[in-house]
């Protein structure tokens, strides 16, 4: 898609401050127990940039005013992407809920029809642990296909662990996915996830509030997780601890009057422990995308039946390699003709999808689920 800035110069303005101001905004999040940086997201630029600068906030007006949009639109034109603003039409307007906090433009990669997709019944967030365990990654992979083929937009944030398998089972259900970013939209955070990323970018939609090149702060991800939230209609959490960041999310969620929901886990397991809350707390028990669907749309809405997706080439190679009997990465390469990295890939996603399961001892066996070549 060639690079459209139809974002009006304020908004643009309000983007090139935050990246300006972003480290300073980082050392009040850092310092200041209870903060959030949302609350500095919603002053207007004049008190934005008084409470975070000693001194005279005119010098740091003028170079906003003077070049702070022309530099922002320079930028979105570099990377190849596109921007809007809570001035276009197609500008969620989920997002005018968060009120003054909201984002006043968005730098985009991607498909930008989904934008009128992300309604509070045509979008769902799934979020949860970086570390998450096989079991809160595997039920990542089935809500994301399931939640996807049944026409909903699964939005997330592109983490290790939960996001990355929700991204992942969306895509291979052939569904439309939205990554919201910490950091600028024109590069893949974590950087490990950059094929990933490229395949959002294809067939999804990647966003981002902050210009392309920012390098996303710690205060940036509760940020941008307020964004996750208004953009669903319902928020659910399949893994986190107590004190898991996607809790955030879900706060978010439930004072914006979101639904919540999150996956049930093992009482005696930490990565268990905020969800259980939460649904100690009255939020909607998750076990499959049928529970999302009667919470999101009304009892009744039912998903398709159970994915079968199609493999890319080098998946297939290493299934049929388990099939034959290879149970070791090694022996995988060597049937399959693959070089180490690809095999290690391609296993990986393979149990994320349901095709392999993984022993403690680092064995692979084959699954009950077939694909379309079996």
């Amino acid at each position: 898609m060639s690079s459209e800035v139809d974002a009006c110069q304020r908004c643009l303005r309000r983007a090139w401050l935050l990246e300006h101001l972003a480290d300073r905004i980082a050392r009040i999040a850092d310092h200041r127990r209870g903060f959030r940086a949302e609350d500095l997201l919603a002053e207007p630029d004049r008190d934005l940039v008084a409470a975070t600068q000693r001194g005279e906030v005119e010098p740091t007006l003028s170079v906003a005013e003077a070049t702070g949009a022309a530099e922002v639109a320079a930028a979105v034109a570099r990377a190849g992407a596109w921007a809007i603003c809570e001035h276009t039409d197609d500008y969620p307007s989920s997002l005018r809920e968060l009120g003054d906090a909201r984002p006043r433009s968005l730098i985009c990669h991607g498909d930008r029809s989904l934008l009128e997709r992300l309604t509070p019944t045509g979008a769902v967030a799934v979020v949860g642990s970086r570390r998450c365990s096989g079991y809160g990654e595997r039920k990542a992979v089935e809500l994301g296909q399931a939640l996807a083929a049944s026409g909903l937009v699964l939005v997330s944030g592109m983490a290790f662990g939960v996001d990355a398998a929700a991204h992942e089972g969306a895509l291979t259900a052939g569904g439309r996915t939205v990554a919201v970013l910490a950091g600028g939209c024109d590069a893949p955070y974590p950087a490990s996830n950059a094929a990933l990323y490229r395949r959002i970018r294809e067939d999804g939609l990647i966003v981002s509030e902050m210009p392309p090149r920012s390098a996303p702060r710690r205060w940036c991800f509760p940020a941008r997780n307020r964004t996750m939230a208004a953009l669903a209609g319902m928020t659910i959490v399949v893994q986190g601890t107590a004190r898991s960041g996607s809790l955030i999310t879900a706060r978010r969620a439930r004072e914006l009057g979101r639904d919540v929901g999150a996956v049930p886990g093992n009482v005696d397991n930490a990565l268990s422990a905020g969800t259980n809350a939460l649904i100690a707390d009255g939020a909607a028990l998750v076990r499959d995308a049928t529970d999302v669907l009667d919470a999101l749309l009304g009892p009744g809405t039912r998903p398709p039946p159970p994915l079968r997706p199609a493999l890319e080439e080098s998946l297939e190679a290493a299934l049929a390699a388990v099939d034959d009997g290879a149970t070791t990465a090694d022996a995988v390469a060597e049937r399959a003709g693959l070089d180490g990295r690809a095999v290690a890939i391609a296993l990986s996603r393979l149990e994320r999808l349901g095709y392999v399961t993984r022993s403690p001892s680092g064995t692979y066996a084959r699954t009950a689920l077939a694909s379309d070549a079996s």
